[in-house]
Parts: structure tokens; sequence; C-alpha cells
């Protein structure tokens, strides 16, 4: 055997797969404990136009795990022309990503070991092919690296909860839960996990719970959050597998038998001591705490939420949240300390397990250009107007234009008029006044759908009992009604809109936490109802907090120092947030004269700009046009058209160029919207990145056919050849290339696909016969 002409695939299923399990077959377990090709992320999903695609995604040659979702090691191979180190600063970089504690290469020769842990001594070495550590030998050496004593060793390998339907955490939940039950082990008292919205917190949690449970490290277990809604489906969904050892608390009693306690924050405190029922239970009582959304209340000092955390003191404390809340009196750092663990917005788009989303920003002239009453004007009350400029500051605070209001009910009846009249749609409005002026100017732009189902759009606010009794209604994917859900702050936060394609901001925001926790309602992915992306339409100007360096980034500590506490700059923008995070879905006027609301319905407004932003492959906001975009990213792949025709030419399948530069934002199906239909994928990369003339394909085919190039094969070679070009004029290059392209008119006609490819003396001739087709085609490359 020439080891030498042996693919990559053949070194590890020859030489590495075996060197894993030994030739006995004791070492690593192919069926528990070895994982070849392992995805672990889904690829990025890129959108452009009507056209969504997703981005190539990760995977590693090999992933090697000590139990189910505890991994010791990450492999690269390559073949045997490659040095044994070539793979390693791959697998060193998906050593990081994975959080896995030792990394390795090999092209089939010997393995190199990069050992993380090590502090000091050697860190790389290589290794004999038969002489790779056992998963025994790995786990000593990384159980000696953590200091674990028996009883955290214990906790630490600790099965995970399995339900049999084959579900596993994704990869950064796996790092969370590691994360969280290794420093609880340990004893670390206070823990912080910040994940962004839609990749799973609940069922984070659960596991982390369900483990530390399970081995008895934790024995009685409090589940705090502030949302009825949050409570009823934890308990209903992630949280079911602990059956009758959990409770909910309800109706202020206290039942001390139960181990697993799902709590609504406000049915066990209050503002009379007589309320604060959570005293019946000893400060002792429990030994694990957890707080969803802690961003909410847990982060100030003075709130309920703090209160009762400082109570149960002795107990560890876990905080969850996506946006941890950091601003001049508020903070969630100070109280859990630094994250154990990030997993933002931006990388979770990254991954492909969030969706991305398009920007829709439309300004309206009196916002752009505000607006002044009349000397002596009056609104429709009869209230003679304050004589000042008015801006979007004021608008559906203290002057209403009813105009205004139904020029963004038009808009957002026009996009949806555009894609579907049925997409699960969030209208966020200045408060709960605005949020039913709006249901009924949506109502009125929607008769038909509205007069067909009176729950087409409903207004779901804290105030409203027929709207809060809809949630869950607007939330199931498998129900229609509601369509449309007019809100302020309610719907936020801890609202799991999985179908949720549009997002409306018609209201003002200035708090980071508020916009992440917004944006969040759009960002999950529900492939099986076609929900890959969401758009935001913007009223406000409020997406200009994507530009904020803030924006999905580390959070940073700024609190009001006290004391001999370290200064530190104060947040602009606390004020305003401590206001708008409220969950009583009430924004409170501020102390003093309540201002005077002006109710104005003669004055006209207008859209005066409108323009679209969406995504490029690294995650940032671009405005300009698909042609200035594909032209630039073509460029930069490609110094010159001589460069660019020089891989095409080379390229076995011109597929996977295309696929390439998909996977860049290049959609090429949406350039031949614009420029035309009848170019070849080739042309219109010419046309569009370096100005060349196109060609179309019909043309292509025709200047083969006159120059005879195919002089060389038999008549019924030369008929099938005939037959391509006519489908390559009819689709383009890509059918031709595949083999599928044997099976359907008018090829048939040549015959079967095993008898056309004897034609041409069998598959690699066949083969050959196409590159010299598509050689023919690309020679008129301008």
């Amino acid at each position: 055997m020439n080891k030498k002409s042996l693919t990559e695939a053949d070194i590890r299923t020859k030489f590495i797969t075996p060197a894993l399990v030994g030739p006995n077959g004791d070492k690593w377990n192919v069926m528990t404990q070895i994982r070849e090709e392992a995805y672990f992320t889904k690829g990025r999903v890129i959108v452009r136009g009507k056209t969504v695609k997703r981005g190539e995604a990760k995977k590693a040659d090999y992933l090697l795990y000590y139990k189910p979702n505890l991994p010791l090691a990450v492999i690269e191979g390559k073949d045997n022309n490659h040095a044994v180190g070539a793979g390693m600063q791959q697998a060193l970089e998906y050593a990081e990503i994975l959080d896995i504690p030792f990394a390795y290469s090999s092209n089939g020769d010997a393995f190199l070991e990069h050992d993380r842990t090590a502090t000091g001594g050697t860190v790389t070495r290589e290794i004999p092919l038969d002489q790779f550590p056992t998963p025994d030998e790995l786990w000593a050496r990384y159980r000696k690296a953590k200091g674990y004593t028996a009883e955290q060793e214990t906790v630490a390998m600790q099965d995970y909860f399995d339900d049999g339907s084959g579900r596993v955490p994704h990869y950064y939940q796996t790092i969370a839960i590691n994360r969280t039950v290794d420093a609880i082990a340990s004893g670390q008292k206070r823990i912080l996990l910040v994940m962004a919205t839609g990749t799973g917190k609940t069922y984070t949690a659960f596991q982390i719970i369900w483990r530390l449970w399970k081995s008895k490290a934790k024995k009685r277990i409090l589940f705090l959050v502030d949302r009825n809604i949050l409570a009823d489906q934890t308990k209903t969904n992630d949280f079911k597998p602990f059956g009758p050892a959990m409770t909910k608390i309800t109706n202020r009693t206290v039942d001390k038998s139960f181990e697993i306690y799902l709590c609504l924050y406000q049915a066990v405190s209050g503002t009379e001591e007589a309320q604060n029922i959570y005293k019946q239970f000893s400060p002792d009582f429990f030994d694990l705490i957890a707080v969803d959304e802690c961003h909410r209340g847990s982060a100030d000092e003075n709130a309920a939420w703090r209160q009762i955390l400082e109570y149960y003191a002795s107990a560890t404390q876990i905080g969850l949240t996506a946006t941890p809340k950091e601003t001049e009196d508020v903070s969630n750092i100070e109280y859990f300390g630094e994250p154990i663990y990030t997993y933002s917005l931006k990388q979770g788009i990254a991954d492909g397990f969030l969706a991305p989303y398009k920007v829709v920003r439309i300004g309206l002239d009196k916002d752009l250009d505000g607006w002044r009453p009349e000397a002596g004007q009056r609104d429709k009350l009869g209230q003679l107007i304050e004589d000042r400029e008015y801006n979007d500051r004021d608008f559906d605070r203290n002057l209403i234009l009813e105009r205004r209001t139904a020029v963004v009910a038009a808009k957002v009846t026009e996009f949806l008029k555009a894609t579907d009249r049925f997409s699960k749609t969030i209208i966020f409005c200045e408060n709960i006044e605005h949020a039913e002026r709006m249901r009924q100017a949506m109502v009125n732009a929607n008769p038909d759908l509205a007069a067909a189902n009176s729950k087409y759009v409903m207004r779901i606010t804290g105030d409203n009992d027929e709207g809060k009794a809809q949630l869950d209604n607007f939330i199931d994917p498998e129900k229609t009604y509601p369509v449309i859900a007019c809100t302020s702050q309610l719907m936020s936060t801890g609202v799991d809109a999985q179908t949720c394609r549009l997002i409306v901001l018609d209201k003002r925001i200035s708090s980071m936490t508020e916009f992440k926790q917004i944006i969040g309602r759009g960002t999950r992915i529900r492939e099986d109802y076609n929900k890959l992306f969401f758009t935001i339409m913007d009223f406000r100007r409020a997406t200009a907090l994507f530009a904020d360096p803030n924006f999905d980034g580390d959070p940073v500590q700024i609190y009001e120092p006290r004391d001999e506490d370290s200064v530190v700059p104060p947040d602009e923008d606390s004020a305003s947030s401590v206001v708008r995070e409220e969950p009583s879905d009430v924004i409170s006027d501020p102390p003093g004269p309540v201002p005077t609301k002006y109710y104005v319905n003669n004055v006209e407004v207008r859209v005066a700009t409108e323009r679209v932003q969406y995504l490029d492959e690294h995650g940032k906001l671009i405005t300009e046009s698909l042609k200035d975009y594909s032209r630039k990213t073509v460029r930069k792949a490609y110094a010159s058209l001589d460069a660019f025709l020089t891989v095409w030419n080379d390229a076995e399948k011109k597929q996977a160029i295309l696929e390439e530069l998909a996977a860049k934002g290049v959609f090429l199906d949406e350039l031949a919207e614009q420029v035309g239909r009848d170019y070849d994928a080739f042309d219109l990369v010419c046309h569009i990145a370096f100005d060349a003339p196109p060609l179309t394909r019909k043309e292509r085919a025709e200047k083969v056919k006159k120059r005879n190039v195919f002089a060389k094969y038999g008549d019924k070679a030369r008929a099938v050849l005939d037959a391509l070009l006519q489908k390559y004029a009819d689709s383009g290059i890509t059918s031709v290339e595949s083999l599928e392209i044997l099976k359907v008119d008018p090829l048939t006609a040549h015959g079967t696909p095993v008898e056309i490819v004897k034609l041409f003396g069998g598959r690699d001739g066949y083969l050959a016969a196409i590159r010299d087709l598509e050689t023919a085609l690309y020679q008129e490359a301008a």
C-alpha cells in the first residue's frame, strides 16, 4: 500500500481510528466515546433578498468523550503528504471553541499532542501511532489539572439527563453546564451565565440542576422567575423530568415536602412583611437558587429579588441572563461576579443557532424634522397646544399625532402584504395607550383579516386580561391567531415567540439591555416552520444601537461608588434604563407636574426615508446594494479577472466555487434577478465584479457548436454533448456537472446513465468530456 496515495478519509479509516480503538478494541469505544466528522455548529444563515442559505458548518475530524457530554480531546487528521502536526492549528482552534483540554494532529504516522491543561513542562509532544492515551489516562491528567477531590469528581462525572429522544446539548450549552457544575463542585457560591436569547438558558439550567440534584450535591433547589408564563413553561417543558419532586409555589402557600421549587418572585414577596412568605422557609432551606432573567431585578440591591437572595445567602446562587445589567445603580457582576461563560447573540448567529435579521429603517418627516403647532392651535379635545417644537421624544407620550400611527400601521401592513400576512409580528409601542391606538390602526389597515377573525390583531399588555390570555396562543407555532401583537413592555423579555418573523420598533429605546431583549424575540430558528431569519422594522432609529460598541460586547461594570469603592464612569442612559425595565408594563412619569397630553388628528405625516440593511458574513450591518456588496466580496477573494479565470478554469467542479461565494453572501440567483436570467453564473461574476461584458448561456453554447470542438468523439457521444450544451443553455453549468442530468430528458433518449457513460469509455472518460465541454464554454472569457 502506498500511504502517500491515500486520501485523508483513508488515513482516518485505516490508521487513526484503529489506533484509537486499539488492537483488542479495549481503548476508546467507537460507539460511545468517538465521534468522527463531528459537526458542532449549524452554519450561519445568510440572507440576500428572497434567497436564504446556510454557510459552512464547523466540524472536527474526531471528538473523543470520556462520558457523554464530557469531551476530552479533538483530533484533526491529514493525508500522509502532510507533516504529523499539520492539523494542529485547526485542532487548537476547535479545542478553544469547544473548551476541550487535549488537541491532537495526525497524518497516519504518529500523533502530535498539545496539552492545554499544562501550566509548565511539556505542552507539546509527538506520540507513536500505537501509543495514543486511553480514556482513563486522559481523564486522570484532566482530573489532576482540575484538582478534583473524590467528591468533586463524583459531581463532575454525574450523567446528563437523557430522555431517549437523541436530544443532546449544543456545544455551548455543554460548556456552560460543565463549567457551572465544576465551579459549584469546587465551592463557588455565586455564578453568572450570559447566554443570548434563544440559546436555551432554561434547558441549560435544567441540566445543571439535574446533575447537581442526582449527585446529591444539592438537595433543595429554587428556580426564581419574574413572569408567570416563564414558570409554567419551565414546569411543563424543560423541567418536566423532575416529576413529583417538583412544585410551583402558588397562592402564597408553602409546602416544604418538595425538592425542586419553581417560583414567581412576586408570589413570595411584597411590600408588607406578611407578604414575604419566602421567610417561612429557613434561611438555609435551599442549597441552590437559580435566577432566570436576573438582569431584571437581582442586579438592583434595593429590589425585592435581592432581598430574597440575601435572605438565602448560604445557598449557591446562579444568575442567568442574556443581558447582564450594568449601570451606575445596578450590577449583576457586582453581585454574581464575572460571567463564568458568555455565549453572545453575535456568536449564536455566526454559528447558525440563532436567526440573523434584516433591518428596515423608516424615517417619518415629523420624526426627522420635528413639528411646531401654529399660533393658537388646539388639539381635537380643544386644548391649546403649547407653542414649542415637538420631536420623537414627545410623540405618543405627550403629543399624539394620530395620522402618524396610521402611517406606521400602513407601512407594517405593506410589508406583510409583500411577504406573508400571517407572519407572527410584535409591534413595540411607547406605552399601553399607544399600544391600544396601534391595535386600532392595524385593524383599520387590515379590515378583511380583522373581520375574518377578531384575534388577528391584539393588544397584549400587562393591564389587559383578554390580551394576556392569548399570549400562549401567540407564541405557539401551531396556532394561527393572534398574528399581530401590539405591546409596550410585557413581551420584551422571556416570551419564547419562536416563529416571530417581524419586530416593529415604534418606541424610543436607550437601554442596551432592553434593546437586546427586544431583538431576542426574533432570534429563534424554526426550520420546520421555514423560519430562518427575521426582519426589524425601525421607525424610531432604535437600531442605531447596533453601532454601539456595547452591543453584544463583553459587559462592562458601571455602578455608583459607595464608601471606599473604586470610582468608575456613570452610565448616561441609566435613568431611562431603570424606568423602562419595570416589569409592570407601565412607564411612570417623572416626579413633578404631569404634562398635558395633546391629541392631534389633522396633521399629515409622510415617509421621508426608507432603506434596508442586512448582515454580511461577518455579522456586520451593511447598507450597500447587492451588486456593490457582491463586487467588493468577489474582488476581495480574487484580485483580478485573470485570477478568477485561473481558479475557475482549474476547478474540477465549478459548483464548488459558487458555493464558496454563496457562503460569503454572493447569491447569484438574486443577482440574476437584477442583471438577467439568461446569464451564466460565470458571466454574472465577471460582469458584476470585473465589468466584463456578459454573454448569455445560449450565446456561449452556440459559439461552442460553431467551433466543432467535439470532433474527436463518436456520433453518439457527440449527440450526448450536444444535449448537454442545450441543458447548459437552459439552466446553467451546475446542472451539467451533476450525473443526475443523465436521468432527465433529452439525455434519456440516448440511453441509461450507465449506457451513456460507456459511450465515453467509462466514468473517467465521461468526466473528462465534461471538463472539455466546460473549457470550450469558458474559452470566451470576455
